[in-house]
């Protein structure tokens, strides 16, 4: 059962409950994906990878494998030119001298079919010296450990995010009460519908073009012509219906460049697809943490101090997964109102997989470490959970010590509607082997300015007929960006929702900048891309129909599609009519309805010591968990979640409620469940067979609540939410089972066998 309260329906369409834009077509099976895509003469590609985790390349023999029968092309880094890839550019994409993970591409096929460039794979003969490996990033920093980058000197990566605000010392020194543990998350794998790769062409006129699941198109076009060696303007970037990315497809990968290059060298079009076992074998995976907390507060509750220590693993290469900690340094500062803050990281290389962002880019890893501390802290001073957070909970108009600037802000609301709709009556009064745990979060709602730019352009188009078409930059990739653009620009236009039709994803070279999607900013930055260019061709309308009407613009509205005088009733005309005068009549002949618009937001770009505003307005919200867990078998049931966000004013509740209760779904999932085990730097569980996802009957009552104000700088008065539902669901279950056990589990998941042992250690 679901519930989500709305203050004010004031709008004609904003607010309203509506189908997903997109619905229909993909209920039809209209929708083609990656997986659909076929084109005449088309080659399949697959990748040789290391048979080590860490070891010399000392020959490659792709001799036989090329005669073999529907082979058409084989390639190494001997035979191809290509850049590195990667923050750091220390990702070549075919590699030569060294391999670092088993993940590691060291030849690549095109053949007719998949199944004959698999057996031809097969026919590479690789010749290796193995070197020791090192997987624990841990003793990846110790003296005389293997190193991953031996040009480098060490296994240290050389990236500082590191900051200090406050005298720290000194208000520890002035906590009556301090509280410090260890808290590690885990290797997860993302698992979208979708599975990674790419179908690459080059057309008659010399131009590559690429269809990808990526999540940033204009960012991949740079990346990927950057690591060809070709003019950016000669790659076209297409995307085809995205079945979900959850941060996956930020970068560009090996495997892109790869099936470019081999596109390039056939001049035939050239597939690459993951099977599922691929995927979960070689995509890049969540960043796992290594967190010591030291909290201090006051004999009263008050937080004076607050210093955390994290231990991030690279894996072979640095992707966009470790900088998970730029959005953990804005959590560690800016999560309840705290003075003193220490956030100190060490980035490790490793021969582990490399990581990619995962929704709420390390903000889910960090809040569980925070606010499982938060908990045992509120227990040392012996204060409710609740109330110990409702005092030290972020408040509007405040500034983090990180320079974070935040304006609305109802996590005070969210935690006390989250504690009455659980039944919160104090500890340990939910019942045998029962507990009820919160948990906060704290997250970038209005972009986030890691880029030099994080802004959306945005056209709309009225025609003859009134048909409206927006064209936006930002991606949609499941997430219901679309719906909220029809019903933005049906809004600010005052026309029929079902007059809009929304242009995303496709041919990015006909669409505006965007940075891609992320950061929960669809809504936020590309509805108001969109709304300001809607409300310019409103004004053109307006305009035009003031010579036709013969009224002032100022006095015309449009409402439900009908121009009309406010102060004469007998001045009016469809809107659709206006538009064909403008273009054809005398008086305003000539003219057609285009506008455009780009939407910066205000935030900042930070500066060195990376303090700054960030985001142009921040979302809170706060979960409540109610589990069971049998004190036997240490099994853990979620028998209810409470999910209460400040989201702004919510555009579509269907969207709203979906997002909220995907995010939930995920975070019992990366809670209880999800693990991808790994046995020297190697997946051991790379099938679904063995892999843990949640299933419909791990899903508990999910009471979603929005609470809050519209925020100003959002179209409309929308925050984004998108991520904030996963962010708290581990710690508040971490809380939950310590609160119905009296045993506290400090790394996830938390699995039975866990329970079990920290029940059997505490009986002794």
């Amino acid at each position: 059962m679901t519930s989500v309260e709305l203050v004010g329906r004031e709008f004609s369409v904003i607010g309203s409950r509506v189908p997903k834009y997109d619905a229909l077509e993909k209920v039809l099976g209209e929708a083609r994906y990656l997986l659909d895509l076929e084109m005449p003469g088309m080659l399949h590609a697959k990748i040789l990878r290391s048979s080590h985790p860490h070891a010399r390349l000392l020959s490659i023999d792709a001799s036989e494998a090329a005669r073999m029968p529907g082979v058409v092309d084989v390639i190494t880094a001997r035979d191809v030119r290509l850049n590195n890839l990667g923050y750091l550019k220390d990702n070549p994409p075919l590699k030569w001298g060294k391999v670092r993970s088993v993940r590691d591409e060291i030849a690549a096929v095109a053949a007719v079919d998949p199944e004959t460039a698999s057996e031809a794979l097969q026919a590479i003969d690789v010749k290796y010296e193995p070197l020791p490996p090192v997987t624990d990033p841990v003793a990846a920093l110790e003296p005389g450990a293997p190193l991953v980058h031996e040009e480098l000197g060490t296994n240290r990566v050389n990236l500082d995010f590191g900051l200090s605000y406050g005298d720290v010392e000194a208000a520890f020194q002035r906590a009556d009460v301090v509280v410090e543990g260890t808290y590690r998350t885990q290797y997860v794998a993302h698992n979208p519908g979708d599975t990674m790769g790419a179908l690459a062409w080059v057309d008659a006129q010399g131009t590559l073009n690429v269809y990808t699941n990526t999540q940033a198109p204009f960012l991949y076009q740079r990346w990927l012509a950057e690591s060809l060696g070709i003019p950016a303007h000669r790659v076209r970037v297409i995307q085809p219906h995205i079945g979900g990315a959850f941060g996956r497809n930020l970068d560009v990968y090996p495997h892109d460049v790869i099936t470019a290059a081999l596109a390039m060298r056939t001049r035939r079009p050239v597939k690459l697809l993951f099977t599922r076992s691929e995927e979960l074998q070689n995509a890049p995976t969540k960043q796992p943490l290594i967190a010591r907390v030291r909290q201090g507060a006051t004999r009263d509750g008050r937080l004076v101090a607050r210093e955390v220590d994290a231990i991030l693993d690279a894996g072979a290469y640095v992707g966009w997964g470790v900088f998970d900690a730029r959005v953990m340094q804005y959590t560690v500062t800016g999560l309840y109102s705290v003075p003193a803050v220490r956030f100190r990281t060490t980035v490790v290389y490793t021969n582990n997989p490399s990581t990619a962002a995962m929704r709420s880019a390390g903000n889910s890893q960090i809040t569980f470490a925070v606010e499982s501390n938060m908990d045992e802290l509120a227990e040392r001073l012996g204060m409710d959970p609740v109330e110990f957070r409702l005092l030290n909970a972020n408040r509007p108009n405040t500034v983090t010590p990180q320079g974070a600037r935040i304006t609305t802000c109802a996590m005070p609301e969210a935690l006390r509607e989250a504690a009455r709709r659980i039944g919160w009556r104090g500890r340990h009064s939910a019942g045998p082997n029962r507990g009820i745990g919160f948990a906060c979060y704290f997250h970038v709602g209005g972009g986030a300015r890691i880029y030099r730019s994080d802004g959306c352009g945005a056209i709309v188009k009225v025609d003859d007929f009134g048909g409206v078409i927006v064209s936006v930059g930002g991606t949609e990739i499941g997430e219901g960006l679309d719906t909220s653009i029809q019903l933005i620009v049906a809004e600010a236009l005052g026309v029929p929702r079902d007059r809009v039709r929304v242009q995303i994803n496709g041919d990015a070279s006909m669409r505006l900048w965007d940075v891609g999607t992320h950061a929960s900013r669809g809504t936020f930055i590309c509805g108001n891309a969109a709304l300001r260019a809607a409300l310019d061709a409103r004004r053109q309308i307006l305009e035009g129909a003031s010579k036709i009407l013969g009224a002032p613009p100022e006095d015309l509205e449009i409402v439900d599609g009908f121009v009309r005088s406010r102060t004469d009733p007998s001045k009016g005309m469809e809107y659709d009519k206006v538009v064909r005068r403008m273009h054809f009549f005398s008086g305003a002949q000539g003219r057609i309805v285009v506008a455009s618009s780009f939407y910066e937001p205000p935030s900042e770009e930070p500066d060195e010591r990376w303090h700054g505003n960030v985001s142009a307005t921040y979302g809170f919200g706060c979960q409540a968990a109610l589990v069971e867990v049998d004190p036997e078998t240490g099994r853990v049931k979620v028998l209810r979640i409470v999910s209460a966000h400040d989201a702004g004013r919510v555009i579509n509740p269907n969207g709203f409620e979906g997002q909220v209760q995907g995010g939930v779904a995920m975070g019992i999932g990366l809670a209880l469940l999800e693990e991808l085990h790994l046995s020297e730097g190697r997946v051991v569980n790379g099938s679904f067979e063995d892999y843990r996802l949640p299933r419909v009957t791990d899903i508990p009552e999910i009471d979603v609540v929005s609470v809050g104000e519209p925020d100003p700088e959002g179209p409309y008065g929308a925050k984004g939410v998108a991520e904030g539902p996963v962010i708290p669901v581990g710690p508040a279950i971490a809380n939950a089972v310590a609160d119905a056990l009296g045993v506290r589990i400090r790394d996830l998941p938390i699995t039975p066998e866990k329970i079990w042992r920290a029940l059997a250690l505490n009986v002794q």
